[in-house]
């Protein structure tokens, strides 16, 4: 599955915890501590190494756990990851409590994602704390939430970040590949909030207040079975509300957005006395003026639960619970959740390429940091990748200038849709590996100024299609055949190529080509030319005898009858004579035409 890659924060921003997880983040805290509700919490500085850790103003304070939070000035996005269960059924709930921390008395919007899909737009608050909460399957091995920043000057932030495990059959009415955004939690006629240890999964019961005519009624029973679905704790099912007389309905309001949104609601119904067989409480559920149950008759000592989903609501929407004809009593409730819908999950970033970056973070330290779905949601890739378009993106650029990598590469072959990689300004090392010539697409590949050595494969160096650049790399041999085995600076600086027998092999094609200007080469052979000449011309005068004209050497060995280039000539020419002699005998016969050609020589 995509959602491999999560397991290449092993320290930095991955917890690691059993299957069941229960995992309770105090963000910019440090130390472990156990809260009033008998949670344990532990402080982000050791999971987290991106973000400032900062502390509310002391009159704002609401609880230890708000009491700090981490803010992020860096990074389109900064991630929490925490290992889970694959395929286990979870509740995040993330909270931020602005405090006016910064003293601007500003608090920020941001964005609040997870597992690559896009969960709330946050908005904080300077007196109330804001918090969100999601319950999905989870696809991979590790879950991951995000914040991301979303306007100029407002910096995203977080306060504390809480995982649970839910029970596998749990809010089973939606499809898996859904997730669901807690709208309420309430627990009617109670006198405080619900939570662990009541509730075992830590879901948080809020107080529903008995309004508008509505009374509050209270358990007689001893015990309450609550072995159905979605398991609600016995402690909201102790209190419910009811209206005076059968005469009357309870009203509901969804309190739900402008636009239309799928929901999904849970109904809790317990009496809360033991009824005689002359009472009878029964009513139904209605959506306005559409019926939404069959008759519910609330079972004493138990509990009936009522789930509703595949139907939207608004702002106007407003449930009613009404008697039915034979019922003596008035309609009562225990509890609800109301949640809304998503869209349909992604699968995340393509598994192809989360391979080859997994295999980038387990060896390059400084990119562990980097959590989240790489690409998604868009537009919060990782900084330094680009990414298509697809539902299921591919990362098709990776820019790691500059991020003081050392060592060697590791395998990227399986990331096939890279079109960019620039890994210039780093310290890599060893041989340019050869499933860099695999990539299919690759157009530019930049491995400037590293510590490169060898050769260049030929499947890089011979692709036309490829803007290559090796500059900067004085280990690395960019001249075909003339590459280096030992390297021994010669007396124009350039690297010596020593053969099998150790002897020094001839350096003039590379001076020819390269340091000799095109007229003195031509000089060079008009010499050849000469200096032949002129030995047989002499031979010539020693067999017409003495007192013959004709003679070339004048006084002091001096040669007469030449201009200066043709002097400069028969020098060159001299010393190119005695450079073949010697090597015709170092290395046998020697073609004058490949001596002579630097581009024979490199094509051998």
């Amino acid at each position: 599955m995509a959602n491999h890659f999560f397991l290449l924060v092993l320290c930095l921003s991955l917890l690691s915890v059993s299957a069941d997880v229960f995992v309770s983040i105090d963000c910019g805290a440090s130390g472990f501590y156990t809260d009033e509700n008998s949670i344990a919490w532990m402080g982000d500085s050791t999971i987290m190494q991106n973000g400032v850790s900062q502390v509310v103003q002391s009159n704002n304070s609401i609880s230890h756990v708000m009491d700090t939070l981490r803010v992020f000035t860096t990074r389109k996005k900064n991630c929490y990851s925490v290992q889970a269960d694959k395929g286990g059924q979870v509740l995040i709930r993330a909270s931020f409590f602005y405090g006016n921390y910064d003293g601007k008395s500003s608090p920020p919007t941001f964005n609040l994602q997870f597992d690559g899909n896009d969960w709330a737009s946050v908005e904080t608050s300077s007196t109330e704390v804001s918090s969100y909460e999601v319950v999905y399957v989870v696809k991979g091995d590790v879950l991951s939430v995000c914040v991301a920043q979303t306007k100029a000057g407002q910096l995203p932030f977080i306060s504390a970040l809480e995982v649970r495990s839910l029970g596998s059959n749990m809010y089973s009415g939606v499809d898996s590949n859904y997730a669901l955004f807690l709208r309420l939690r309430l627990a009617y006629g109670a006198n405080a909030t619900i939570r662990y240890v009541d509730d075992i999964y830590d879901r948080i019961w809020v107080p529903g207040v008995a309004g508008n005519g509505l009374i509050q009624v209270t358990s007689d029973a001893m015990f309450i079975n609550v072995n159905v679905e979605d398991s609600p704790p016995q402690q909201v099912l102790q209190n419910a509300i009811t209206t005076s007389n059968t005469s009357e309905y309870i009203v509901l309001g969804a309190g739900s957005p402008p636009v239309a949104v799928p929901a999904y609601l849970n109904m809790y119904f317990s009496e809360v006395t033991q009824l005689d067989q002359t009472q009878k409480r029964s009513f139904k559920v209605f959506k306005g003026n559409e019926s939404f149950s069959d008759p519910i008759i609330p079972p004493y000592g138990n509990v009936s639960e009522m789930s509703a989903s595949n139907f939207t609501v608004t702002a106007n929407t407003t449930f009613f619970l009404v008697p039915t004809p034979d019922s003596t009593l008035p309609p009562l409730i225990n509890a609800i959740e109301l949640f809304y819908i998503s869209g349909v999950l992604t699968n995340g970033t393509n598994s192809k390429d989360v391979e080859g970056l997994v295999a980038l973070q387990n060896l390059f330290v400084v990119l562990q940091d980097w959590g989240g779905d790489p690409c998604l949601p868009a537009p919060y890739s990782w900084d330094w990748i680009n990414c298509s378009t697809d539902a299921t993106p591919r990362v098709t650029a990776m820019y790691l200038s500059g991020f003081g990598l050392s060592g060697a590469l590791p395998d990227l072959s399986s990331m096939d849709a890279l079109e960019i990689l620039d890994l210039h300004n780093n310290s890599l090392d060893g041989p340019i590996p050869d499933f860099l010539g695999t990539l299919p697409k690759l157009q530019e590949l930049n491995l400037a100024d590293n510590q490169f050595s060898g050769s260049i494969p030929t499947s890089l160096s011979k692709n036309n299609n490829l803007k290559l650049i090796v500059t900067g790399n004085p280990s690395l041999c960019t001249s075909g055949t003339s590459c280096q085995t030992a390297n021994t600076p010669d007396l124009a600086g350039s690297p010596v190529t020593r053969n099998s027998g150790g002897k020094k092999s001839s350096n003039l094609p590379v001076i020819l080509g390269s340091t000799i200007p095109t007229f003195f080469v031509f000089w060079a052979i008009v010499g050849v030319l000469a200096i032949l000449h002129h030995k047989r011309k002499t031979a010539a005068v020693a067999a017409m005898g003495p007192g013959q004209n004709g003679g070339a050497n004048g006084p002091n060995g001096t040669t007469h009858g030449m201009g200066t280039n043709a002097k400069m000539a028969v020098k060159i020419g001299e010393a190119l004579v005695h450079e073949f002699i010697n090597m015709e005998e170092n290395q046998g016969n020697v073609q004058l035409a490949d001596q002579m050609n630097p581009q024979t020589q490199q094509s051998q």
